[in-house]
């Protein structure tokens, strides 16, 4: 049925977005007209919450599109792995990363390298959303679940893309040198030359003002240059293992509704009275995927 549901909608996002006889809508008046069936819950058993002084991280995990990475992300977890790790490197325009960077932290149950998850080959449980513009990078890009993504030219292959706001695996030179230790989250432009070349799994739907306003590394590539200058990690947690008060009631639109193809193409044709004269093009990470907090985050 999912899959289903994602065909019509991608008939649905071709050049003729809305018909003509629809009135024009911002994004706000269109998030007003919403309905319960518009918005989804995030899965507890894959959002992580990462803890600092500052506040609350919200992450939701891709165990679709990276199943090995996930499990492992979740062990490491359990493990409290993470926490009192720092971030090591904040480099303007492109990365917050966190982890261990001298390797010596025990790992307990889980795998310190995996063999790399770049890609994943299409299935009925990863239904697509297209976009109707072409992309420099993928013959075609989309949404998946509700998440950035493209596919190949067969459209037998898929991966999730760097969008701002990605959570991504880091690794050495070697493609399968990776396992979550060290893991970074875009916070500038779109670097998609990362696309197929590193682990996503999966993006920051909530405090990402916390990780962008971080300082900036001085050292090369943005690295701290004093340990003691990154941000510490109190802890990171599923929020499936927490009680349900200290979790975060959060919801994010679905990306495979009649109502996201109308957000979509009032995006591409902006009709606020500020513009003069409309794109007609929306680039995949220029599309905004809107969050709801129905409670507030408890700061501990």
């Amino acid at each position: 049925m999912i899959l289903r549901v994602a065909q019509v909608i991608m008939v649905a996002l071709a050049p003729t977005l809305v018909a003509a006889s629809d009135p024009p809508r911002t994004m706000s008046e269109l998030l007003a007209h919403s309905t319960t069936a518009d918005w989804r819950r995030l899965d507890p058993a894959n959002t992580l919450y990462l803890q600092l002084d500052t506040g609350r991280v919200i992450i939701e995990l891709a165990p679709e599109f990276a199943p090995r990475h996930v499990a492992n992300i979740r062990a490491l977890t359990h493990e409290h792995f993470y926490d009192g790790l720092a971030v090591e490197r904040v480099q303007d325009n492109f990365v917050v990363q966190w982890g261990d960077p001298t390797q010596r932290r025990p790992v307990g149950t889980a795998a310190r390298t995996l063999p790399a998850e770049f890609t994943q080959p299409v299935g009925p449980s990863l239904p697509f959303t297209r976009l109707p513009d072409a992309d420099g990078y993928a013959p075609s890009v989309g949404f998946t679940l509700g998440l950035p993504a493209a596919r190949d030219a067969s459209g037998t292959t898929t991966w999730l893309v760097h969008c701002y706001g990605a959570l991504g695996v880091g690794r050495d030179n070697d493609a399968d040198s990776g396992g979550g230790t060290e893991l970074y989250v875009v916070i500038g432009h779109a670097p998609r030359q990362l696309d197929r070349n590193a682990t996503v799994v999966g993006r920051v739907v909530s405090g990402m003002e916390l990780l962008a306003t971080l300082p900036r590394g001085t050292g090369p590539l943005g690295f701290y240059e004093r340990p003691q200058q990154g941000a510490v990690i109190r802890s990171v947690r599923l929020a499936a293992d927490l009680p349900a008060p200290e979790r975060t009631t959060i919801e994010v639109l679905r990306t495979d509704t009649p109502l996201f193809a109308r957000l979509v193409a009032a995006r591409r044709n902006r009709t606020d009275d500020w513009y003069k004269v409309p794109a007609g093009y929306i680039d995949l990470c220029n599309v905004p995927l809107p969050v709801r907090i129905s409670a507030p985050s408890p700061s501990g």
